[in-house]
């Protein structure tokens, strides 16, 4: 069941109401991070709000908070999960091209090995 800032088809809407089980990693007030269930990394870990934003385009000025408790938390994730000090990878994919899969913001946090770039 949805509640206030949440939509009630949304998967990851529906994780952080504990309505869909996940692997918790950490949580704020603003966000949930668990493990993503197709790691491209040794550690994959996605960092969301908890209030429904359907993805980095529809970011808007009232949402800056939530966007620094975005990255804070995934900096707290990366130090957490012993990636801090050797690097890591945090991404944001809009639309189909980028293969965005969910509808919701979400800020993936990539590390544990040395990552290519480009991105292959």
């Amino acid at each position: 069941m949805a509640s206030a800032g949440t939509e009630a088809n949304c998967l990851f809407c529906r994780i952080v109401l504990g309505e869909v089980p996940s692997q918790r990693v950490a949580t704020t007030e603003a966000t949930y991070a668990f493990r993503d269930i197709n790691p491209a990394a040794p550690v994959h870990v996605l960092v969301v709000p908890r209030a429904h934003i359907a993805d980095a385009a529809a970011i808007e000025p009232e949402h800056a908070g939530v966007v620094a408790e975005l990255f804070t938390t995934a900096r707290h994730v990366a130090v957490t999960e012993g990636i801090g000090a050797s690097g890591y990878r945090l991404v944001f994919n809009v639309g189909d091209d980028a293969q965005n899969s969910v509808g919701h913001l979400h800020l993936h946090v990539l590390g544990g090995r040395r990552l290519e770039w480009p991105p292959g």
